[in-house]
C-alpha cells in the first residue's frame, strides 16, 4: 500500500474531549475518531477485525466516557469483551483516553505489542478472550471475589450474537440470577453477522429477549449505534432491575460508521461479509478513511472545531507470502472425492471460508451441515452420522476442534466408528490472532485417543494422499492443517506413498537427523540445513507426517543411521511427536540409542509476525541451526 496511512494523534482526542461538553456529541466524536484509528491499526498490521470493532465502537465509547465509574482503576467498574474480535476498537479507545501508550497504535499484532485478541498482559484487559462463550462465567467469578473481599463494582461484558451459540453462555446465566448479581450487565453486540455470514442462516437465535427472560434476566433493547439510545438503556438498567443481572441487546450494524464496511451496504443476494477479518485493500482503505474522516469532521464542525487533525505515517509493507494454502487445496480434494464416495458428509463450525468448504457446500448442499459455533454438538452429530453408515468429515479451527469437544471426540472413539476431524489454522502460525487461536496442544490432547490417527501433511501432494488415507483407513483420523501458505521448500519435496508410521528423507545428510511434520517446521529445518553446512554439519531432514504413530521397524533403521536425532515440532514439547518417537525408541530396544533432543514450544505462544514468532520460540532456521549445532557439539 504505497499511500501513507493517516491516524488521529492523542492530542487531537484531548482537544476534542475538552472542547465538547454535551455528553452525546462528545461520545459521538470520540467514537468517530476511534474508528479512524482502528482502520489505521488494522491496515498497518495487515490483519484484524474491522467489522466487529466498528459495530461495537459506539457502545464502548458510551461505557468508557459516560457510564462507568473510574474505569481502569483498582476499584473502578470493569469492562471487557468476551468475543474479543473487537480488540482493535477497544485498543483505539484506550489509547485515545491515554490509558495505553500512543505508540501502541503502530504495534497491533506485533511481538511485544497489542495481541490480536485481548490478553491479560495488556493493561486494562482483565481476561484472555477470543475463545468464545466464557465472558459471563468470568464476570461471575470476579463479582463473587469482589463480594468476598468487601468490594462492590459493576462489571460490563460484551458478547457477539454468533457467540451466543456457545453452550457455556446459557449454562452461565442461571448462576448470576441465583446470586442476584445486579453488578453484572451483559451487552449483546447484535450485528446479525457471525464471522462471514448471517446468524439467521447458521443458527437463528429466535426470540432473543424471551430466551434471556426465561433465564430470569432483566432485558433491555436499543439501537447500539446511537449513543442517546444507549444512555437511555443504561439508565433504565439501573432503575428497572435492582437485585438482578441484566442484558442489553444492542442492535448494531457490522462495520457501522462508514458505508464501505457497513453490512447494510451488502447486496441482498450476498451471503458473505467481506470485512470480518483481514486488512482492507488500498482502494477500500482510501474510501473508508475518507468516509470516516468526513463523519468525524461533521460532528466537530457543529462545535466550531474545524477539520480533525491527522498525522500521516508510512505503511508497514509486509510481503505477501506465496504458496498454496492447504485448507483451499483440501476443499478441492474433498469435493473431488465426494463424487465417488456418496457416504462423505461435511460438517462445519462457522468457518466455511477458512476450512475450504465453500465448493463442497455449493456442490452438495444436502451433504453439508453448518453447525455454527457449537463444536460439541457438531462432533456428537458426526457420531450419529457415522452410526448411520456415513463418513463424516468434521471441520473447525484446530484450536477449537481439539479442545472444546474433546470429550465428544473420545466418546465417538469408544464407539469404534470412523470420523475424520480436520483442524485448520494448526500450529504456531499465523500468530497475529494471538494464543487463543494458536493450536499448539492438539497433539497432546488427542494423541492418546484410541483408534484415532493424527496426520499432518507438508504440502498439497501429501494432503491429497492423506485424504485418500482417510477414505481407506479403518480408524478415525485427525488431519492437522497449517493455514499459512506452503513455502517453496516444502512444496518442492513432493510426496511419496503414505505408509502409516513411516517417514521419508527429504534432504540427504550424514548422521545428524532431524524429524518434523508439516510445512512450517520442515521449511525452517531445510533452511537450517543450509546454514549448518558452514559448520560442517550435513543435516538429514526427515518428514514424518504421523504425529501419534511411528513404525518400530522404520524407526529402528533410522536410529541405526543417526548419532544425533532431533524431533522438531510446531507444538508444545510435552505430549507431542517427540514424546511419541522417544517412547517408541525405548520400547524398540534399539541396540545403540542416538543422542535424542526434542525441540518445541515451552511457553504460551506469542503474538507477532511470522518471523518474530518463530524466532521467539526457537523455531526459526537460525535458531534451529544453533540448537542442533549445540547438540552435536555436546556429544
Amino acid at each position: 500500500m504505497p499511500h501513507p496511512l493517516r491516524r488521529v494523534p492523542v492530542r487531537e482526542f484531548e482537544r476534542v474531549l475538552a472542547a465538547i461538553d454535551e455528553p452525546y456529541e462528545r461520545t459521538r466524536a470520540f467514537a468517530a475518531l476511534c474508528r479512524v484509528n482502528t482502520l489505521y491499526m488494522v491496515t498497518r498490521a495487515g490483519s484484524g477485525h474491522l467489522g466487529s470493532s466498528f459495530s461495537a465502537a459506539d457502545l464502548v465509547a458510551q461505557l468508557l466516557l459516560q457510564e462507568m465509574d473510574e474505569p481502569g482503576t483498582d476499584d473502578g467498574d470493569v469492562y471487557f469483551s468476551s468475543k474479543g474480535h473487537d480488540a482493535p476498537g477497544l485498543y483505539a479507545a484506550l489509547i485515545g483516553l491515554g490509558k495505553l501508550p500512543e505508540e501502541d497504535l503502530h504495534r497491533l499484532r506485533r511481538l511485544g505489542g497489542l495481541p490480536g485478541h485481548p490478553d491479560v498482559h495488556t493493561p486494562h484487559m482483565p481476561f484472555n478472550t477470543g475463545s468464545l462463550g466464557m465472558g459471563v462465567s468470568k464476570a461471575k467469578g470476579l463479582i463473587l471475589a469482589d463480594r468476598l473481599r468487601g468490594r462492590r463494582r459493576r462489571v460490563f461484558v460484551t458478547m457477539g450474537d454468533g457467540e451466543l451459540q456457545e453452550g457455556q453462555v446459557w449454562e452461565s446465566l442461571r448462576g448470576a440470577v441465583h446470586h442476584r448479581m445486579d453488578e453484572l450487565t451483559l451487552i449483546v453486540d447484535h450485528n446479525k453477522i457471525q464471522s462471514d455470514t448471517w446468524v439467521r442462516d447458521v443458527s437463528d437465535l429466535g426470540d432473543l429477549e424471551a430466551r434471556f427472560l426465561s433465564h430470569g434476566w432483566g432485558v433491555l433493547r436499543c439501537d447500539g449505534n446511537e449513543v442517546a439510545a444507549l444512555a437511555d438503556a443504561f439508565g433504565a438498567r439501573r432503575e428497572r432491575f435492582p437485585g438482578m443481572p441484566a442484558v442489553l441487546i444492542a442492535d448494531t450494524v457490522k462495520g457501522a460508521g462508514c458505508a464501505t464496511f457497513a453490512a447494510t451496504s451488502m447486496p441482498d443476494d450476498e451471503w458473505r461479509y467481506r470485512f470480518h477479518s483481514g486488512a482492507p485493500c488500498e482502494e477500500d482503505y482510501l474510501t473508508a478513511h475518507a468516509e470516516l474522516v468526513e463523519a468525524a469532521a461533521t460532528i466537530l464542525a457543529r462545535h466550531g472545531l474545524g477539520e480533525p487533525d491527522l498525522v500521516s505515517e508510512e505503511p508497514r509493507v509486509a510481503p505477501r507470502p506465496a504458496g498454496e494454502r492447504l485448507p483451499e487445496v483440501y476443499g478441492e480434494v474433498l469435493l473431488d472425492r465426494a463424487a465417488t464416495h456418496p457416504g462423505i458428509v461435511a460438517l462445519d463450525a462457522d468457518l466455511v471460508l477458512d476450512t475450504g468448504l465453500i465448493p463442497f457446500s455449493r456442490a452438495y448442499p444436502d451433504r453439508f451441515l453448518e453447525c455454527g459455533i457449537a463444536e460439541q454438538d457438531m462432533v456428537s452429530t458426526a457420531g450419529g452420522l457415522a452410526a448411520g453408515g456415513l463418513l463424516p468429515f468434521v471441520h473447525s479451527f484446530s484450536c477449537f476442534l481439539h479442545a472444546r469437544p474433546n470429550e465428544q471426540i473420545y466418546n465417538n472413539a469408544t464407539e469404534g466408528r470412523r470420523v475424520v476431524y480436520v483442524g485448520s489454522l494448526a500450529g504456531l502460525l499465523p500468530a497475529g490472532p494471538g494464543h487463543s487461536h494458536q493450536a499448539v496442544r492438539d497433539v497432546s490432547a488427542l494423541g492418546a485417543v484410541p483408534g484415532l490417527v493424527m496426520l499432518e501433511p507438508a504440502n498439497a501432494a501429501e494432503l491429497t494422499a492423506a485424504v485418500d488415507f482417510c477414505l481407506e483407513s479403518e480408524e478415525s483420523v485427525y488431519l492437522r492443517l497449517a493455514s499459512v501458505p506452503v513455502p517453496a521448500e516444502s512444496a518442492a519435496i513432493g510426496s511419496g506413498p503414505l505408509q502409516p508410521g513411516h517417514g521419508r528423507t527429504v534432504r540427504e545428510g550424514d548422521r545428524v537427523v532431524a524429524v518434523a511434520a508439516g510445512p512450517v517446521v520442515l521449511t525452517q529445518l531445510l533452511r537450517a540445513a543450509d546454514l549448518l553446512m558452514a559448520d560442517g554439519v550435513r543435516l538429514r531432514v526427515v518428514n514424518l507426517p504421523w504425529l501419534n504413530r511411528v513404525d518400530e521397524q522404520w524407526l529402528t533403521g533410522l536410529a541405526a543411521e543417526a548419532d544425533t536425532l532431533v524431533v522438531v515440532e510446531n507444538h508444545y514439547r510435552h505430549g507431542g511427536q517427540a514424546d511419541t518417537v522417544a517412547r517408541a525408541l525405548l520400547e524398540a530396544r534399539v541396540p545403540r540409542l542416538p543422542d535424542f533432543h526434542g525441540i518445541g514450544l515451552t511457553e504460551v505462544p506469542v503474538c507477532g509476525t511470522e518471523d518474530e514468532t518463530l524466532d521467539a520460540h526457537g523455531l526459526s532456521a537460525p535458531s534451529l541451526a544453533g540448537q542442533i549445532l549445540k547438540a552435536v557439539r555436546s556429544r
